[in-house]
């Protein structure tokens, strides 16, 4: 008889698997798939993303709906597969995965979406309640401020902060964190926009509320209605009057 085969390390085999397998799910480009369909690529209209907002934008709203579900899925699907048939831990590897595939995509020569739909769809799949929270979140900030990078970051905050009020692992900390860093980094043009539009509100507020000085018009030059001044008026100042010579009392 022959030597018995060695052992498979199946948890390790499966840390390599279910990563593996979320990144290339997370990368399928759905919004240029239906894109192609619709006859229109949403990288060339709108803010050039693939995900859900642009393609409702450029596309409509059918369209939008589909690559919303569709992104969902494809973060949500290997996460709770992987936790099914592994472990917690592989399950927020797998999620991780899957949002990195879709922000990188090979097949955009890596250069992908913002990776929102995709997390809060891994999320689903790892803590629905964390994830039902962070949805309501983002649909409040998009009611108030109408601007959905705003919700997407203080979901992706949130997603941080709401593990640590109860009894998680270790995992899905780390998923959350990873998370948050790549929709922050993804969003940064939208941050630079942002400050912009704040910076430029700021300064129309500090004009409208500034105190008119008034002008002082210097001798012999015309005031703002036009009319010539007089040389030692009031309206030049005390400074511009000529000065009177002392009477010699001798």
């Amino acid at each position: 008889e022959g030597a018995p085969e060695p052992p498979v390390n199946r948890p390790m085999l499966a840390w390599i698997l279910w990563p593996i397998v979320a990144f290339f799910a997370g990368s399928v480009p759905t919004g240029v798939l239906l894109g192609r369909l619709a006859g229109r690529d949403p990288r060339s209209a709108g803010s050039g993303n693939i995900g859900a907002s642009n393609v409702t934008r450029t596309l409509g709203k059918g369209y939008g709906a589909l690559t919303l579900l569709v992104d969902v899925l494809k973060g949500g699907l290997p996460a709770f597969l992987a936790g099914r048939f592994a472990e917690a831990d592989v399950a927020a590897a797998a999620g991780l995965a899957a949002v990195l595939g879709h922000c990188y995509t090979p097949w955009l020569k890596f250069n992908g979406g913002k990776g929102v739909a995709t997390a809060f769809g891994a999320m689903l799949a790892l803590a629905p309640v964390i994830a039902g929270l962070g949805a309501l979140t983002w649909a409040f900030s998009l009611a108030l401020t109408r601007t959905p990078a705003i919700g997407s970051i203080l979901a992706a905050a949130l997603f941080v902060i709401l593990p640590h009020l109860t009894d998680h692992p270790l995992s899905l900390h780390l998923f959350a964190v990873g998370v948050f860093g790549i929709v922050v980094w993804r969003h940064r043009s939208n941050i630079r926009v942002l400050r912009q539009r704040w910076r430029a509100a700021h300064d129309k507020r500090r004009r409208r509320f500034k105190p008119r000085r008034k002008q002082r018009v210097a001798p012999g030059k015309t005031s703002a209605s036009g009319k010539p001044t007089a040389t030692g008026n009031k309206v030049a100042g005390d400074k511009h009057r000529p000065r009177k010579r002392p009477i010699n009392r001798r």
